[in-house]
């Protein structure tokens, strides 16, 4: 569990690359549109070459077949609310322990082989309630009235996101089973995510035009650290609790992680002014909250 959750904290750290680096787009000028598809776009040939090598293709193409709907959601109702959040507001979080009553286990008893419905998990659930208190300061911590509505605008993307992430790793864990790795799992739904962005990226070739080199650059660093490093981190911690629904709630929480990677990396690269006492405040409780939710997994 120690080393699902050292994987975890790790890909949160590369994640906060992609929030980094699509303020900075978004600031220059680029659209949110280009940040979510070049990201993609540029993490397929990666993962692809990455299977291909392993002569891994074929079970991929097997597989692609029962789960392209949670690919979409699990990618792109994932990163296009991201990279419009990017608008908004910088952090997000994920949501995946409320989404543990879709979800079912089996279990033997005397009459036989029963589905029983997962159960929302409590002490984990109080533990990401603190970590969610952190980041609503971190978040308005700057925030203005006559910002309050650009402010939550982002909030609601960023509730898309926080969903939409979880549901769609664990209905592709949930699907695949052991027939897929991290690395085939990852690019199964990359492919499959693909005629969502080809769909964006007509409409923003309409819009707002090609994107320029500078985000085309920065896309290439953002698909690599987060989209094909944090990726098969996460997900191959995930892989390692999935079994045990309030472990996969701890690793999920270690996202939040990104939170605080983000903003110190806003200070330090992007030139962001230091948070505030409330700020601090929000990034104490964050680091709290996962500390506890470490804790509650050791137990």
């Amino acid at each position: 569990m120690r080393k699902a959750i050292l994987l975890g904290i790790i890909s949160s750290f590369f994640f906060a690359f992609t929030f980094i680096l699509n303020k900075s787009m978004e600031v220059s000028g680029g659209s949110w549109i280009w940040s979510g598809v070049l990201r993609y776009a540029f993490m397929l040939p990666l993962l692809f070459i990455m299977v291909s090598i392993r002569g891994e293709f074929g079970q991929v193409l097997k597989d692609i077949k029962e789960t392209p709907v949670q690919s979409t959601v699990g990618f792109g109702f994932f990163y296009a609310p991201i990279c419009l959040a990017a608008v908004y507001a910088p952090s997000w979080i994920v949501a995946g322990i409320l989404l543990s009553p879709l979800f079912f286990k089996t279990v033997e008893t005397e009459n036989g082989v029963i589905r029983e419905r997962l159960k929302i998990p409590k002490r984990p659930l109080i533990m990401s309630l603190i970590i969610l208190f952190g980041i609503f300061l971190i978040q308005i911590q700057d925030m203005n009235i006559g910002e309050s509505s650009k402010g939550f605008k982002g909030i609601i993307f960023v509730i898309i996101a926080a969903f939409s992430y979880p549901l769609g790793n664990r209905k592709m864990m949930e699907g695949c089973g052991e027939r897929l790795n991290t690395v085939q799992r990852v690019f199964g739904m990359t492919l499959c995510s693909m005629p969502f962005w080809i769909i964006l990226s007509i409409y923003g070739t309409l819009t707002v035009g090609l994107p320029g080199k500078a985000q085309i650059i920065q896309s290439i660093i953002v698909a690599l650290c987060s989209g094909v490093i944090a990726t098969l981190l996460f997900f191959k911690a995930t892989d390692m609790v999935k079994s045990d629904p309030n472990k996969l709630a701890i690793i999920e929480a270690t996202q939040c992680g990104e939170v605080i990677f983000t903003v110190l990396g806003g200070v330090l690269i992007l030139n962001d002014t230091l948070p505030t006492i409330v700020g601090w405040s929000g990034l104490l409780l964050v680091v709290i909250g996962m500390i506890l939710n470490s804790t509650i997994s050791n137990k």
